[in-house]
């Protein structure tokens, strides 16, 4: 896996700061708002032609043999295919093209109130799809652009694949693509946020594994009775309280990762429901809440996860003869089981870790990412798949940003990694 001491010098001078920020400003705005992809299965999905036609000229303007494939209208998915003299081993380089929805403007004040304005502070760069991930799919574009530059030819297939509806689990997006189109590959690498900053200390992680999660309604049931008289109702909203008090103390079923870990699965409730409009003066009788539960290792079920809050279900009901709840899973595509982990042996994790150390001088941290990215589906169609990229792993909400250091960081290692995934030929 080794590359010439010149030759590495003219990739890592390809590389320019001004190239990547340039880009990532091009696609941050590219396509929006539709591409704006709620997790809600209860809310509409985006729309990513916008931004698919936009990353499409860029593959086409680099020589790739670009395909839209696309399960409904206005989602296309865009693959990019680079022909190797050898065709092995292949490689896909992923990322996504939808969104989160960037919230109320108002709260934009690092961007002048307009999310899909990227705008420069100091050494970050704001806006929506900064961190998540359009900012992250530039250092893998940049990256191919300057190998190409230099005239290198790979013995191995380099595929593009960059997808729709990733923040809904990638049912429109990599499931289409791994599932109907069939696309596939030995090794494939994520580009979503992997860094990390510990007071003055910053670096960028290789996630070999991710966490699962699950979506589940919970819905608890009382006797509705006027406000006055509280005495001879129910209140579904107090059970509710009771209930939510006891999932974030909940241990549940589980076996820890042999390695990276340990992890714990925990609950965040997302929404809560009760009461009527028009009923203020009664107790309500029904409160509804949306659970999901993350940080799943691999063995966690459906069945387990369900049994486990029933079981706590059950538990309170004893304590409280009034305590009475449903638990159901979401409905739609909402269950996604974690991933084992991809051996520190594997060809692309060598080939990342020592082209991090090439570009930075230390060691890339390994570790099991507790978030849902594209690298799972391919995880689970039998492809060692893993994550690398330099927005932040746990960016905020609101005034999202991407660190222009690791941005820079994290070309130079793409662009190094690649032809030693691939290999050259001469």
């Amino acid at each position: 896996m080794e590359i010439a001491t010149e030759l590495k010098i003219k990739i890592l001078e390809g590389i320019k700061e001004e190239e990547c920020v340039n880009l990532i400003k091009e696609l941050v705005p590219a396509g929006q708002p539709d591409a704006e992809d709620p997790l809600d299965p209860d809310m509409p999905h985006a729309r990513e032609e916008g931004i698919s036609s936009v990353v499409a000229d860029i593959l086409r303007k680099m020589g790739l043999e670009v395909q839209l494939y696309a399960g409904c209208e206005g989602r296309p998915n865009v693959v990019g295919l680079l022909k190797g003299s050898d065709g092995k081993p292949s490689l896909i380089l992923n990322d996504h093209l939808d969104t989160y929805p960037a919230g109320d403007h108002k709260e934009w004040n690092m961007t002048g109130f307009n999310p899909y304005n990227p705008t420069i502070h100091g050494r970050r760069l704001y806006g929506r799809g900064t961190s998540d991930t359009r900012g992250n799919m530039v250092c893998q574009l940049i990256a191919v652009q300057a190998l190409l530059n230099l005239g290198l030819k790979f013995k191995g297939d380099l595929i593009c694949a960059y997808t729709v509806d990733e923040e809904r689990n990638g049912f429109a997006g990599s499931r289409l693509l791994l599932e109907e189109i069939g696309i596939k590959a030995d090794y494939e690498i994520t580009a979503e946020p992997t860094s990390w900053t510990r007071r003055d200390e910053k670096g960028i992680g290789i996630a070999i594994a991710h966490s699962g999660h699950c979506i589940l309604e919970v819905e608890t049931k009382g006797t509705k009775s006027h406000i006055w008289r509280p005495d001879v109702g129910i209140n579904a909203i107090s059970k509710m309280a009771k209930l939510i008090t006891e999932l974030d103390k909940l241990e549940f079923t589980h076996e820890p990762p042999k390695v990276y870990g340990p992890t714990k699965p925990r609950v965040c409730i997302v929404k809560v429901e009760g009461g009527k409009k028009g009923e203020t003066q009664f107790a309500p009788d029904r409160c509804r809440a949306r659970v999901l539960v993350i940080g799943l290792v691999p063995g966690m079920t459906r069945e387990s996860i369900l049994s486990d809050i029933k079981g706590l279900s059950s538990r309170l009901k004893k304590e409280d003869e009034d305590f009475e709840a449903e638990v159901e899973m979401m409905k739609g595509y909402t269950f996604i089981p974690a991933t084992d982990e991809v051996p520190e042996d594997s060809l692309h994790v060598r080939a990342l870790v020592e082209a991090y150390q090439e570009v930075t001088g230390k060691k890339p941290e390994l570790y099991r990412k507790h978030a849902f990215c594209d690298t799972i589906q391919f995880s689970l169609h039998g492809i060692p798949a893993v994550t690398f990229g330099p927005g932040e792993d746990g960016w905020p909400p609101v005034n999202e940003f991407i660190d222009l250091d690791k941005v820079v960081i994290a070309t130079k290692t793409y662009a190094l990694a690649i032809p030693k995934i691939l290999g050259i030929r001469e």
